[in-house]
């Protein structure tokens, strides 16, 4: 297993598989406080890859994304896989998360690489220079 197994998406490649394939599952994977307060994409499903008060990786979380996709992670020949979509802040831990995803047996897995708010600028600012807010792509918050 690599990297190249999980294929990288600019924020708005990602809008543009959602907004063509109907069966796209987009999946925010960020802590429950993140996903809540900073915002999250519109649409977006939550399965916390690691969340608050333990910190520690979700061990379910194959598991919890298998029952998002209804047990649909089995792919057909006629019409293919449904594309997993992994977003987090700035694209690191969606990385870790669809390997484990891909270790699992899941196929078709995704991820932001500019994650939801994107890396931080020279003032430590986030959402200034990358990410799904800052393309401008539906976001909304608690």
């Amino acid at each position: 297993m690599n990297e190249q197994d999980i294929k990288a998406l600019s924020p708005k490649q990602a809008w543009a598989i959602i907004q063509q394939d109907p069966s796209a599952v987009l999946i925010d994977i960020r802590s429950t406080m993140e996903y809540l307060f900073v915002g999250h994409p519109s649409g977006a499903v939550h399965v916390p890859w690691i969340d608050e008060p333990e910190w520690v990786v979700n061990p379910h979380f194959a598991a919890e994304v298998r029952k998002v996709l209804l047990g649909g992670a089995t792919c057909t020949a006629g019409e293919g896989c449904v594309p997993i979509i992994l977003i987090c802040r700035s694209g690191k831990r969606s990385l870790e998360a669809g390997r484990v995803l891909r270790e699992a047996g899941l196929q078709d897995v995704y991820h932001v690489d500019e994650g939801f708010e994107g890396e931080l600028d020279e003032n430590h600012h986030r959402s200034t220079q990358g990410g799904w807010r800052h393309a401008g792509l539906p976001w909304e918050q608690c």
